[in-house]
């Protein structure tokens, strides 16, 4: 990946992002929703002000707000793609259509090891074999034959291919069919899977390995990509240690290792992860020094003596656009607009509530920056009955069982054993759900088909 600052892929197709947004944004064929302020709460662009009223956002719209977060941020940064070499492009979104360089394949192969065959049997068979990765052998005459591996080249005048379980030699050497042979057959005709110039894939496809599979075949050595968004990790408290077992009052440390992985998964790059003591100046300077264009902090975001998120964003003039989410666990969690192409996600301290937050506030931004496709909503019945919040959305971890979703225990806001053998979080409505209910579930990234199995 080129390092941000540097100018990537001079050659690349001076294609908008904003250009692949609209193209994956809308996969389900609906307009993206227009921005409306919050009930009761200050518009987006409205400076956070100490007395105003607090007023927890609902989740759907906490969800939304950050996709049109991302929306403004892409505007109004216009990044240009970035020309990515193939062993670094898993993940990321193509920023133009991956168009055929040759035609696949560039020549006539063989489809099976066996024998090229020119006209009809018995053939005389050649002493030596034609090997995939040779030049062009010799033509073939009506009653020869040639020993052929898969993939190699098909000799001129070839009728068919032979596979080696349907021949038979006999006591002079003759090349006998044990089944009737069809010309054509076995032989891989050039261009059968595209020609040069054809489009295979379109601005917007996320990158996959079958499509860097597909990219190499078609003779690329890079492809042209969305950036990723850049990610800084601010682990907030003095009580949390990198090490060893807990003691004296203090705990380890959940959130530092999870966190730039997971956010990794989701489609950011990792700038730094920093470690920052219960300091109102540390976090004020550690804010206002990063350069990422999204900022991941955890803990702190409620009204403790030593919560500094709320008083330090005040300081520098941030836009408060999400002030708590109508959510549990996770219920303190806040977005903020620190620059105009800047991001802050303030997560809650307690590690479930934490990944609440990555999956309300942070998936739905990196994504939309990364312009990574949606992921299609879907619903499974659940097989227990989960209690509800009486007002608020609650997220619980699930495994999926067949066709239903099974709830799991441990599911606490400060507990990590649930979400740890979960495949995904189910939304429970206020007020809960009854056996055999369906819920929406959010796959979590490992969980899911696709990219998401990468962490790199």
């Amino acid at each position: 990946m080129t390092p941000h600052g540097t100018r990537a892929g001079e050659d690349a197709e001076d294609l908008d992002v904003e250009e692949v947004l609209a193209l994956v944004r809308n996969s389900n064929g609906n307009p993206p929703p227009e921005p409306a302020p919050r009930a009761g709460t200050d518009s987006p662009g409205t400076p956070h002000r100490p007395d105003a009223r607090h007023h927890a956002t609902p989740w759907p719209e906490a969800r939304a707000q950050a996709e049109r977060a991302a929306r403004s941020a892409v505007r109004a940064a216009r990044r240009a793609p970035v020309s990515a070499p193939l062993d670094a492009a898993l993940g990321l979104t193509l920023a133009a259509p991956l168009d055929a360089l040759t035609d696949l394949p560039s020549f006539d192969t063989s489809a099976m090891d066996g024998w090229a065959v020119a006209g009809p049997a018995p053939w005389a068979v050649r002493d030596e074999g034609v090997l995939a990765g040779h030049a062009t052998p010799a033509p073939l005459t009506d009653g020869e034959a040639v020993r052929i591996a898969t993939g190699a080249r098909i000799p001129p005048d070839t009728t068919a291919v032979l596979r080696s379980e349907h021949g038979r030699t006999d006591d002079k050497g003759r090349l006998h069919a044990t089944r009737d042979v069809v010309p054509g057959q076995d032989i891989r005709p050039r261009g059968q899977e595209c020609r040069s110039g054809d489009q295979l894939l379109p601005a917007g496809t996320l990158v996959t390995p079958a499509v860097l599979g597909l990219a190499a075949a078609a003779g690329y050595d890079t492809v042209t990509a969305v950036p990723r968004p850049r990610a800084e990790v601010l682990v907030l408290g003095d009580e949390l240690l990198t090490e060893g077992r807990p003691h004296d009052g203090l705990i380890r440390d959940a959130l530092g290792p999870m966190l730039p992985p997971w956010l990794r998964a989701l489609g950011a790059e990792i700038t730094a992860v920093r470690r920052i003591r219960d300091d109102a100046d540390a976090l004020h300077e550690a804010i206002a020094t990063a350069d990422a264009d999204v900022i991941v902090t955890t803990g702190g975001t409620a009204a403790g003596p030593v919560d500094h998120v709320h008083p330090t964003l005040r300081r520098i003039g941030a836009e408060l656009l999400v002030d708590g989410v109508r959510v549990r666990p996770g219920h303190p969690m806040l977005l903020a607009r620190t620059g105009e192409t800047q991001h802050l996600v303030g997560l809650p301290g307690n590690p479930l509530a934490a990944v609440s937050g990555l999956l309300t506030l942070a998936e739905p931004l990196l994504r939309t920056l990364a312009a990574r496709p949606a992921p299609e909503p879907y619903t499974l019945p659940l097989r227990d009955p989960v209690q509800g919040h009486p007002y608020d959305t609650r997220l619980v971890p699930v495994v999926l069982r067949g066709d239903e979703a099974v709830p799991l225990h441990y599911n606490g806001p400060a507990m990590l054993r649930g979400i740890a053998a979960a495949d995904a979080l189910a939304v429970v409505p206020p007020g809960g759900t009854r056996p055999g209910q369906e819920a929406e579930l959010l796959d979590l990234p490992w969980a899911s088909a696709g990219i998401g199995v990468c962490f790199t």
